[in-house]
């Protein structure tokens, strides 16, 4: 019906869409202001429906208002406006309704084509993208790396100048990538490589590849070490594993360890991407080769304790043998004492003469004393091991001494540490190995109940006190059962006095001597301060000249980098205080001399954790396996089933992980306190070079 024909009466309506929550007051104010003239109808929308001011998804419901005249349609428009209803316009026929709804159909049709076709490409486009997007990520940073290194260096008009650190030996192989590089571009300008001098300590450089990386990173962990100090990490693929196995002594447990350690160097390639971001096993990845050594050292311990989940093996046979007559009344003891004469008559004769081939003899397994046997025999190589590497120590600072010409520390700080050492401690071992050359153990008082206690000979030589003298009822008697040599009493008098020579001629010479070339340098120098030698070349002073000559001594070349170390020789003379020099000094000689005793006792945690891990692993197998195998068979088959299933869970976790993490500590100990504290001081700055590997390993790591 057109406008002009319309009738006054006739019936209108209004459709629209607004917020659920308002349906009922919006209902309530057209009843009051319409005064019930109206009829409304409302149906919710089942799917949420996004609000374009907020853009957030909200509730709707659609209504439709009927109403006569055009006074209630201005009514109930401006009660939709205020209620923020949109309203949509709706024909008023069939027809037209009709056609519109028709439209509004194909538009949909129309936008939901458009809207897949941009979905479709925009998937594509994303895809295409994700597989670039690593090189993307590499090509970002690596230009953000290097603009941030170009930063850092100097310019003028005509060229750019960057001052840096380089391997030696890596030189030539810059200067041909220059060239190479310059040649490509076509440039007239020639790249120049020019040494220069630094009063700066340069970084230390040292190689390594992935078998060699687990052990530097455990030196760098105490400290880097010094520019041109001996690197221990050679050492260390040696020494550390070995400790490692002296505590951890099973060749069991070491097989497991070796298997473990076998599987992570066998599946490296993938296990490395595969851990990526676990940091705890990262840790046991990066340590796969210190962990494979360890195992092998585990199992070569385990064979010489004769130990394999804390049972014997009789590979070469026993040199023990009980030759009594089946008539003997074996039931009626409780324990039978082999006879360790070689010599006995045939009936008596229990023992060889000849020792195991390798290793604890097995029958020591069935030893009431096996305890107090492997004790004495643990503790005595637990004290040679130490000392051995104490000294070991020593030799290694005596290297660096000599490389950076020390002559001061060579004379009077290595002398009297190592005559100190060898007249005490290494003194010690060889009474040690005296006392197994020279006594058997038999009960002859020559050979075998006569051995002296070493403990109790190291005390009386300390206290200069003759060993064999005994004073009974104001007489002196000689017992020559506690000497081990002919004039042992008045050589270890000797040793003694000398080594406590030692720590006044190591306390108090380095320090005066630096002072009285100090003062000779003060006095002779101060003559010349600010002239120049008229024979220097270039206008250099003589005292830069001689710089540059010890530079050359020390391994540099004349335009190369001068090392700072601790002689007085390189040192500014004007920060020379005496004081803190003898307050070093001091501390330097406590540390050392009162270490070496506290160092050697610290050796015996090699003992101590391997004693531990052996009766371990030994209760370990009696509580469960002899339980099991007491039982009769047909029970005794099915609960052995869940015995080795607890023994199994507990020998890794407990024996192999918690144990093996112990001795791991503990010989990082033996290395970072006892090994190191004699040459090295780790007080250097690791060498960075441009790396855009590293750089993207530590891109993908923060993000």
């Amino acid at each position: 019906m057109s406008e002009r024909n319309r009738s006054p009466f006739a019936i209108g309506f209004l459709a629209g869409i607004m917020n659920r929550d308002k349906v009922s007051s919006f209902e309530l104010m057209l009843w009051r202001f319409c005064r019930g003239n109206v009829f409304l109808k409302t149906a919710d929308l089942t799917e949420l429906v996004e609000d374009v001011t907020t853009n957030t998804l909200q509730a709707k419901t659609v209504f439709i208002i009927f109403f006569q005249g055009e006074q209630l349609k201005n009514k109930c428009k401006k009660i939709c406006d205020g209620f923020k209803a949109t309203i949509y316009p709706c024909p008023e026929t069939l027809k037209e309704r009709r056609e519109m709804l028709n439209g509004v159909s194909m538009r949909l049709d129309e936008l939901k084509t458009v809207l897949d076709q941009s979905l479709n490409l925009r998937r594509s486009i994303l895809v295409n993208a994700a597989q670039s997007i690593k090189t993307w990520f590499a090509q970002v940073h690596k230009m953000k790396a290097i603009y941030h290194t170009l930063n850092m260096f100097s310019h003028d008009q005509k060229s750019i100048i960057a001052e840096c650190w380089a391997p030696k030996s890596e030189i030539n192989r810059i200067r041909e990538i220059l060239d190479l590089e310059t040649k490509k571009i076509d440039m007239n300008f020639q790249t120049i490589v020019h040494f220069i001098t630094s009063k700066e300590a340069p970084p230390t450089f040292n190689r390594v590849d992935k078998f060699t990386s687990g052990f530097q990173n455990i030196v760098n962990a105490y400290g880097v070490p010094s520019y041109r100090e001996i690197n221990p990490t050679p050492f260390y693929a040696i020494t550390f594993p070995f400790l490692f196995g002296v505590m951890f002594g099973d060749a069991g447990h070491g097989l497991l360890m070796l298997l473990a350690a076998g599987y992570l160097i066998k599946k490296e390639n993938y296990l490395k991407k595969a851990i990526k971001g676990n940091e705890i096993f990262e840790l046991f990845f990066g340590g796969r080769y210190i962990m494979f050594l360890m195992a092998v050292f585990s199992i070569y311990a385990g064979f010489l304790y004769n130990d394999f989940f804390s049972k014997s093996t009789n590979i070469f046979g026993s040199k023990w043998k009980v030759t009594l007559g089946k008539d003997f009344p074996f039931e009626d003891i409780q324990q039978f004492t082999l006879n360790p004469d070689p010599y006995a008559n045939e009936t008596y004769k229990m023992y060889s003469g000849t020792p195991y081939p390798f290793g604890i003899d097995p029958v020591w397994q069935l030893a009431t004393n096996k305890i107090t046997f492997t004790n004495g025999l643990k503790m005595k190589f637990s004290v040679i091991i130490g000392i051995m590497q104490m000294v070991f120590g020593l030799v290694i600072g005596l290297k660096n001494h000599l490389f950076f010409r020390r002559k001061i520390s060579i004379l009077f700080e290595f002398i009297p540490q190592i005559i100190f050492i060898s007249l005490i401690f290494v003194y010690l071992c060889l009474m040690i190995f005296i006392k197994w050359i020279k006594y058997a153990g038999t009960d002859d008082k020559l050979t075998g109940a006569c051995a002296p206690n070493i403990l109790l000979e190291l005390i009386n030589m300390f206290f200069l006190k003759d060993g064999t003298v005994t004073v009974v009822d104001g007489e002196k008697k000689y017992d020559e059962c506690k000497r081990l040599y002919p004039g042992q009493h008045h050589i270890q008098m000797v040793f003694v006095i000398v080594a406590v020579l030692c720590v006044p001629v190591m306390l108090f010479t380095k320090p005066l001597l630096k002072l009285r070339e100090h003062n000779k340098r003060t006095k002779y120098g101060s003559r010349f301060r600010g002239h120049v030698n008229p024979l220097s070349v270039n206008g250099h002073s003589s005292d830069e000249d001689d710089k540059h000559d010890k530079a050359e001594r020390m391994g540099h070349t004349s335009n190369s980098v001068i090392n700072l170390e601790d002689d007085a020789e390189l040192e500014n003379e004007e920060h020379f205080e005496f004081g803190e020099v003898f307050v070093e000094q001091t501390i330097h000689t406590i540390e050392y001399f009162l270490g070496c005793v506290s160092h050697t006792a610290s050796y015996l945690r090699l003992w101590a954790l391997s004693l531990a891990h052996a009766e371990l692993s030994e209760v370990l197998w009696t509580m469960l396996f002899k339980m099991g195998l007491n039982m009769a068979p047909p029970v005794g088959a099915f609960v052995m089933f869940f015995i080795f299933s607890a023994w199994g869970v507990i020998t890794i976790g407990i024996l192999c992980v918690m144990e093996g993490l112990s001795a791991f500590l503990h010989a990082l100990r033996l290395h970072w306190v006892e090994f190191q504290s004699k040459f090295y001081k780790g007080e250097g700055y690791e060498f960075m070079p441009f790396s855009f590997e590293k750089i993207l390993n530590e891109a993908e790591l923060a993000e």
